[in-house]
C-alpha cells in the first residue's frame, strides 16, 4: 500500500460536492466522506488528510470486491468506535469503478448495519454510479478521438507509412486499451511488429505461440476475434491473457494480416466499444501499410524504401558495408506488345515474388518504377553481386511458367556499394548506371559499379548532372552567351554572325559550360526541353531590338539536337514562335549537326525546307565527320557548312586536315554555300583558313563568349560599324540594326 496517496490526489473529481451534501442530509452522523477510484487512488475527500488505516481498509475492500462481484459494500471499523461504510460503485459485473467511504461519529451502541445505510443512500449512490459510468464513457471516447487524431496526424506529416508510424500506432493502441502487448503481422509483406507495454511486458514467445492460430481464425471468421475467457491452450500451456485480434483487410477484401492486442487476465474484459476501436485502428494500419507498399508487387514503394533505408543508416555501425541493387526487367514493352499486358503484369509479379522470397534478414526491396526494382542488402559488394547473379539466373526460369517457348524473361542488374558516408541517392545513381551498362552490353547481365569502369562512372556523373540540370531549368538558371563569327577576307561583303552558346548557372552562381551537362542532357532526353527554352529565350532577348534588326545586318542561328529533330511537335512550335515574335525570319540561321541530320534525314529535310520557305537560313554543323556527308549534301537544303573543329584545330601540323578544309571550302563554293571554320584559336590558324578560302572564322582568336545581355547592349555601336563596313541589306529599311548571330541550343 502507498500511504502517500492522500497527498497526491491525482486528477481530483471535483464534481463530488453536491453528493457530499446529499449524503450528509440523509446520514447526519457522517463526519468524513471520501471517494477512491478502482485503483485505490484518492479522488475526492471532505477532509484535508486521510488516515493510513483508511487506505488499508480501501485496499482490502477492493480486493474483496474483485473476488465477490455480487457484493455491494461492507461495514468496517476505523477503530473500535468509528464505523466506516464502504460502498462499491460498479458498472455491471465489472470490478468497482470507485469506492465511496463514509465515516460516522462514534456509535453509542451498535452502528447501523451496512444494508440499512446502503438502502438509505441508494438514490444517491445510483446517481453517483451513473455519473461515473457516463464520465468514464465520455473520457474513453475523448481518448479514442485523441488516439485516432494522433495516429492520423503522424501519418499526415510524412504521407508515407513507415515502420516507425506503425509502431507508434501499436504503442498508442496498447497504452489506450491497457494492454501488455500489441502486435501487427502481415505475412505476405514479411512484416512483423511487436510492442511490449507496461511494467511486466511479455516476451516474444507469447506471440510466437499464438500468431498462426490467431491469424487462421481471423481469416476464417472474416471479423474480429475476442477471447475474454482465458483457457488452457491445446499444447497444455496456460495463456493468462485476454485477446483482441482485428483483421487487416486488403482493399480487395481478403485478410492479409492481423492486429492483435493482449491484455492480462486480471484486467477488464475487452468490451464491444473496444472491439470497434480495434477495428478502426486496424483500418488505419492498412492505410499506413498500403501507402508504404506497391499494390501490384507487394514490395515497398520508393519513398518508403528511401525512408527506411535512411533509418537503417542511423542504426548501423560506421564501418558497416551495405550494397544496393538496381533491377530492370528486360524488354517488358515487347512482352506487353507480343503477349498482352496481363502477361507483362504476371511477369512483374513473378519477379517481385522472386525478390521477396530471397531477401535476407534486414534487407529491403522496392518497386521503384514500372519495370524497375531496388534491393538494399546488408552485405559487401561481392556478396551483393553473388545475390544479384542468383536472382538473374532464377528470373530466366519465369518464362517456362507460361508454357510458351517464345516468351523469354530476363533481368539486367546493377550493383553498387553504399557507404555510411554517402547519400543514398549517390548509391542509387551508381547502381542505376551499372544497370544501364548491363543493358547496353547485351542485357541479361549483372554489372558492378567499380572505380575502374569509366563507362559506368560517366553514367553516374550524368545522373547527378541530369538532376541538377532539371533543377536549373525549373529555376531558370540557364543563360545564353554570344560569340562573334567574323567574315574573313573572302567574304568581306558578308554579314557578321554571333553564335549564342548555352550555359548553366550553378546554385553557387558559378557558370557551368556545356561540356559539363550536354552529355547528361542527351542521355536523359532533356535536349528537346532545353532547345525550346533557347528558342523562347533568344526571341525574348531579341524582340526589344527589333527596330535595329530590320536592316538584316546580322543573323542569329539556333542549333538543334538530334532528339529535338525527332520530336514531332517541335517544327510547329518553332514556326509558331518565329511568326509570333514579330522578328524578320531572315535574321535567323538554324544549325543542325551533320550526324543528327543524317541520323534522321527525312525529318531533317522537312524541317530545313520549312525553315527556308519561312525565310530563314540553315547551316550544317560539324561538317566533314560523317561517312555519308557528300551523298546527303545535295539532298539537304542548307546554305552554310560549318567545318568540324577537329580539322581546323590541327590544320598547322597535319597536312590531311589542311586538305580537308581546302576541299570543303571549294565544294561549298561550287554549290553556292558559305563556310565557317570553328576552333580558330590563334592568329596563325586564322590566317591559314582565310587563305584556304573559308568565309567565316570563329574561336578565341576572334572573340570570347560574352553574356547575351551585355552583347545586346552594344548593338547600336556594332550596327554603326556594320553599316560603315557595308553589311547593310540593300532591300531593308535604312535603320540601325545589329549583327547576325548563331544560337547554339
Amino acid at each position: 500500500m502507498n500511504d502517500a496517496r492522500d497527498t497526491r490526489r491525482i486528477a481530483p473529481w471535483n464534481f463530488l460536492e453536491p453528493y457530499e451534501q446529499l449524503v450528509r442530509s440523509l446520514l447526519p452522523r457522517a463526519t468524513a466522506i471520501s471517494l477512491f477510484d478502482g485503483d485505490a487512488n484518492l479522488r475526492w475527500s471532505s477532509e484535508t488528510a486521510t488516515e493510513p488505516a483508511l487506505l488499508t481498509l480501501v485496499d482490502d475492500a477492493l480486493a474483496a470486491a474483485r473476488t465477490d462481484r455480487s457484493s455491494i459494500g461492507q461495514l468496517q471499523m476505523l477503530d473500535e468506535h468509528v464505523p466506516l461504510y464502504l460502498c462499491w460503485l460498479r458498472d455491471g459485473a465489472e470490478p468497482p469503478l470507485a469506492v465511496l467511504t463514509i465515516a460516522c461519529r462514534e456509535a453509542a451502541g451498535q452502528p447501523q448495519s451496512f444494508s440499512f445505510v446502503s438502502a438509505l443512500l441508494k438514490p444517491v449512490l445510483e446517481c453517483l454510479r451513473r455519473e461515473l459510468v457516463s464520465r468514464r464513457a465520455l473520457s474513453a471516447r475523448e481518448r479514442e478521438v485523441e488516439l485516432l487524431l494522433a495516429v492520423e496526424s503522424e501519418h499526415e506529416e510524412s504521407r508515407v507509412g513507415s515502420a516507425d508510424e506503425l509502431r507508434a500506432l501499436l504503442k498508442s493502441a496498447g497504452e489506450h486499451l491497457g494492454c501488455a502487448l500489441a502486435a501487427l503481422i502481415v505475412p505476405e509483406k514479411s512484416l512483423v511488429l511487436m510492442q511490449p507495454l507496461g511494467a511486466r511486458p511479455p516476451d516474444g514467445a507469447l506471440l510466437a505461440r499464438t500468431h498462426r492460430q490467431i491469424l487462421s481464425v481471423v481469416q476464417m471468421r472474416r471479423g474480429p476475434l475476442v477471447v475474454n475467457r482465458v483457457r488452457t491452450g491445446a499444447g497444455g500451456f496456460a495463456l493468462p491473457f485476454r485477446i483482441l485480434a482485428c483483421p487487416l483487410r486488403h482493399p480487395s477484401g481478403r485478410t492479409m494480416g492481423v492486429l492483435t492486442l493482449f491484455r492480462r487476465e486480471e484486467e477488464p474484459e475487452f468490451s464491444e466499444r473496444e472491439t470497434r476501436l480495434g477495428g478502426r485502428l486496424a483500418r488505419k494500419a492498412v492505410q499506413l501499410i498500403e501507402s508504404s507498399y506497391d499494390a501490384a508487387s507487394g514490395l515497398l514503394t520508393r519513398p518508403a524504401f528511401e525512408q527506411r533505408a535512411a533509418a537503417a543508416t542511423h542504426q548501423r555501425p560506421p564501418d558497416a558495408q551495405w550494397s544496393l541493387l538496381y533491377i530492370d526487367v528486360d524488354q517488358l514493352h515487347v512482352i506487353n506488345e507480343s503477349f498482352g499486358m496481363h502477361v507483362g503484369d504476371t511477369v512483374l509479379a513473378q519477379v517481385s515474388e522472386l525478390v521477396r522470397r530471397r531477401l535476407p534478414p534486414r534487407a529491403l526491396a522496392a518497386r521503384i518504377s514500372g519495370d524497375c526494382f531496388a534491393v538494399l542488402l546488408p552485405v559487401m559488394l561481392h556478396g551483393a553481386a553473388d545475390f544479384a547473379e542468383s536472382l538473374r539466373e532464377a528470373a530466366q526460369q519465369i518464362g517456362a511458367l507460361f508454357g510458351d517457348a517464345r516468351l523469354r524473361v530476363s533481368v539486367s542488374i546493377g550493383v553498387a556499394e553504399w557507404t555510411a558516408q554517402e547519400e543514398l541517392s549517390h548509391a542509387f545513381a551508381a547502381a542505376e548506371s551499372a544497370c544501364k551498362a548491363a543493358k547496353d552490353r547485351g542485357r541479361n547481365r549483372t554489372e558492378t559499379c567499380e572505380p575502374t569502369d569509366l563507362s559506368i562512372i560517366r553514367r553516374v556523373d550524368d545522373i547527378n548532372v541530369a538532376g541538377n540540370l532539371r533543377l536549373a531549368i525549373a529555376e531558370n538558371r540557364l543563360r545564353l552567351d554570344g560569340q562573334l563569327i567574323l567574315p574573313l577576307g573572302t567574304a568581306l561583303d558578308s554579314r557578321p554572325h554571333f553564335e549564342l552558346l548555352l550555359r548553366m548557372v550553378g546554385e553557387d552562381g558559378q557558370t557551368i559550360g556545356p561540356e559539363r551537362f550536354l552529355s547528361a542532357a542527351n542521355r536523359y532526353q532533356l535536349m528537346p526541353e532545353m532547345d525550346r527554352w533557347v528558342v523562347r529565350e533568344a526571341i525574348a532577348r531579341l524582340k526589344p531590338y527589333a527596330p535595329m534588326l530590320v536592316a538584316r545586318q546580322v543573323v542569329f542561328a539556333l542549333n538543334f539536337s538530334g532528339q529535338t529533330i525527332g520530336d514531332p511537335g517541335f517544327e510547329e512550335f518553332l514556326v509558331r514562335e518565329i511568326e509570333a515574335s514579330g522578328l524578320d525570319p531572315a535574321i535567323f540561321c538554324f544549325e543542325l549537326t551533320e550526324s543528327a541530320a543524317i541520323a534522321n534525314v527525312a525529318r531533317a529535310e522537312l524541317l530545313m525546307r520549312r525553315l527556308r520557305q519561312l525565310g530563314c537560313e540553315v547551316a550544317l554543323d560539324d561538317f566533314g565527320t560523317g561517312l555519308s556527308s557528300l551523298s546527303y549534301l545535295r539532298q539537304l537544303p542548307v546554305s552554310m557548312l560549318k567545318i568540324d573543329g577537329s580539322f581546323v584545330r590541327d590544320i598547322l601540323k597535319d597536312a590531311r586536315c589542311e586538305s580537308m578544309v581546302r576541299a570543303i571550302a571549294q565544294l561549298a563554293h561550287s554549290m553556292g554555300l558559305v563556310t565557317v571554320a570553328e576552333y580558330v584559336e590563334t592568329d596563325e590558324i586564322l590566317a591559314r583558313v582565310s587563305a584556304l578560302g573559308v568565309d567565316y572564322g570563329q574561336g578565341f582568336a576572334i572573340g570570347h563568349p560574352t553574356p547575351l545581355p551585355e552583347l545586346l547592349s552594344g548593338l547600336p555601336v556594332f550596327t554603326a560599324a556594320a553599316r560603315l563596313a557595308g553589311y547593310e541589306d540593300a532591300d531593308a529599311p535604312d535603320e540601325d540594326a545589329p549583327p547576325l548571330g548563331v544560337v547554339n541550343l
